[in-house]
């Protein structure tokens, strides 16, 4: 039999140097993800707002989430366990709790979920870390203006920018922005700004009467009637902080 080739020289040389890549790598980074805020411990309740929010829409379809449970009672413990099943069932994968008490923490690691700590906002820069200004000119941000009416069923994504629309989006669609999201006619499907985490992104609309509205991953579903505030009417729904505030345009 033919002797095999010993190994690359090159190849053995790196392996012997310590300077092969590891089977694994934790890096740090910064994901922008939709943030689900549970207002009942009612589970059957959270179900039915859950299943309005996810049917059709590709956005939210197996779309990892971080927990928000600060509306619900510390002296009510969750069930993490069913509530991670629940979860799941509707077609989301839980991540993690943000900033819970720590009377559930040990719950919370228990059912397979993460504990979050901190928001949206960066640290602050001292002076010296303060990089300086980059010496290029800005690059103009681009908008997507659509013209036709969007039919049910069909999704606009405006990568990178705002987007216009100046005709109706029906229920069962969905319009999609990075930025923000301007709607000069009937608003009855769904509308999602500041998709990849840009807090400051609004939506404004001439006649809101959306399935569900949704800035930087905290969305707000009206499937009961009532649930809407400015229904029938214009509208600007804004972040401030981390609730979702919808205000009437044009009141005094």
């Amino acid at each position: 039999m033919p002797a095999k080739a010993p190994p690359s020289r090159d190849l053995f040389d790196t392996a012997q140097q310590g300077e092969m890549p590891p089977a694994a790598e934790l890096r740090g980074t910064v994901l922008p993800l939709p943030l689900l805020r549970v207002h009942e411990h009612d589970l059957a309740a959270v179900r039915r707002a859950l299943e309005s929010a996810v049917s059709g829409s590709s956005f939210f379809s197996h779309a990892p989430v971080v927990l928000d449970l600060s509306p619900l009672e510390e002296k009510m413990v969750p069930d993490f366990a069913a509530l991670t099943a629940l979860l799941r069932e509707c077609r989301l994968i839980p991540v993690g709790v943000k900033e819970p008490p720590e009377a559930w923490r040990e719950g919370i690691l228990e059912a397979g979920l993460a504990i979050v700590e901190g928001g949206h906002e960066a640290s602050p820069r001292t002076p010296s870390q303060t990089p300086p200004p980059a010496p290029s000119a800005p690059v103009p941000t681009p908008t997507l203006v659509v013209e036709q009416p969007v039919r049910s069923g069909q999704q606009i994504y405006a990568r990178g920018g705002d987007l216009i629309l100046l005709a109706a989006v029906n229920a069962g669609a969905e319009v999609i922005a990075d930025g923000n999201i301007h709607v000069y006619a009937p608003l009855r499907g769904r509308a999602l700004a500041g998709v990849q985490g840009n807090t400051s992104a609004r939506i404004f609309v001439q006649t809101l009467e959306a399935e569900l509205v949704a800035v930087a991953g905290v969305f707000r579903v009206f499937d009961e009637p009532g649930s809407n505030p400015c229904a029938g009417r214009s509208a600007c729904i804004a972040l401030r902080g981390e609730q979702l505030v919808i205000d009437e345009l044009g009141r005094d």
